[in-house]
């Protein structure tokens, strides 16, 4: 399909999204949005007495969850090696505070896996309080069901309510998942054997192979990066998104303070010691950024999202999302311009993941 014909195609998108009223299903949790039949393990859906007092609370696509809108990342403390004394107690505060939603991945803390790690110690006695969330970083079947049978042994649990296919970027990814023997069959086995109750897909790179990810099988979820700095570099917003809205997906947005390098607050490390860690090897930071936490929270929650996801590296900081979280309300779209505006002079190192070199 030709630029302008893409471009064509994605305005009538946007058109109809705004038409047809799906936006506002999506943000703001209509009943009208249908439920679908899936294989799903005998036990019921988690469920967690202290959401709907803590939060604003939206479907989750078509899986008939109802998610907080903030829920709870697996990386920063929750990914440090050696870490459970600091993780733990943030995991079972984030449920104790009625957070519903937890994220992880079998990359996420390095081949010891930390932070499934940390998610398991919680999950062993509270494994109903939260939808639990995990992902394969491989691209093959037989790798990926390595991976969900060691997920789910340090998790503590017979079956994860989301399992995703981690990080796609490139065409690559998609023909290797796609391809015979590649992990989609691992993904659609592990659902059959009621392991897994939904299925999704990952990324922040490119929007390109996500759209054709979500074209070629019905994704129960996406999980996407967007902030406010998306507009200026290889946009999720302009059309990924609104086709995941058009297909009712869960839509789990992430990179919401891209790890602090879009506030105000962040203070950068120096230069050498940027190179070193995998945000500063794509973009390396000589100021701080622009808005405060509550804005870029915001500005995503704005967005026809199910929930963002935001990794914590402290009790308080976790308390104080749960509490943006609980008074947010909608910014317009003149609030919204603003704060794209606003990002701008820090879009690059506040979308550092779409600037790395991929085959």
């Amino acid at each position: 399909m030709s630029k302008s014909k893409s471009q064509k195609s994605a305005g009538n998108r946007r058109s109809f999204l705004k038409a047809s009223g799906l936006m506002t299903a999506a943000v703001f949790g209509s009943a009208a949005l249908p439920d679908v039949a899936r294989a799903q393990p005998s036990n019921a859906l988690p469920f967690n007495p202290a959401t709907t007092d803590a939060m604003p609370t939206r479907n989750l696509g078509k899986t008939g969850y109802k998610v907080g809108i903030f829920s709870l990342g697996g990386q920063a403390s929750l990914e440090r090696a050696n870490n459970e004394a600091a993780a733990v107690p943030i995991i079972e505060r984030a449920l104790d505070l009625g957070v519903n939603y937890i994220d992880t991945s079998s990359i996420y803390g390095g081949p010891e896996r930390w932070s499934e790690q940390y998610v398991g110690k919680v999950m062993k006695h509270r494994r109903g309080d939260a939808f639990l969330a995990t992902k394969t970083k491989e691209r093959t079947r037989d790798g990926s069901m390595r991976m969900i049978e060691k997920s789910l042994n340090l998790l503590q649990t017979d079956h994860v309510d989301l399992w995703q296919l981690h990080d796609i970027g490139t065409m690559t990814d998609i023909n290797e998942i796609f391809a015979k023997g590649g992990a989609m069959e691992a993904l659609l086995e592990a659902r059959d054997q009621k392991i897994v109750r939904y299925l999704g897909v990952t990324g922040h790179y490119r929007p390109d192979a996500l759209i054709e990810a979500i074209h070629r099988h019905p994704f129960d979820t996406i999980l996407m990066a967007v902030n406010a700095a998306d507009p200026h570099h290889y946009s999720f917003s302009e059309q990924l998104l609104p086709l995941a809205v058009e297909k009712q997906m869960g839509i789990i947005g992430m990179k919401v303070p891209a790890r602090g390098r879009i506030l105000s607050s962040w203070t950068p490390p120096p230069i050498e010691q940027q190179k070193h860690s995998w945000e500063g090897m794509a973009i390396q930071a000589t100021t701080g950024g622009t808005l405060d936490m509550r804005q870029a929270m915001y500005y995503s929650l704005s967005l026809p999202v199910s929930t963002v996801i935001i990794g914590c590296d402290s009790i308080p900081q976790l308390e104080q999302n749960v509490q943006l979280a609980r008074e947010f309300t909608p910014l317009n779209q003149q609030q919204m311009a603003g704060l794209t505006e606003k990002a701008q002079p820090v879009s690059k190192q506040s979308l550092f993941f779409r600037f790395y070199e991929r085959a």
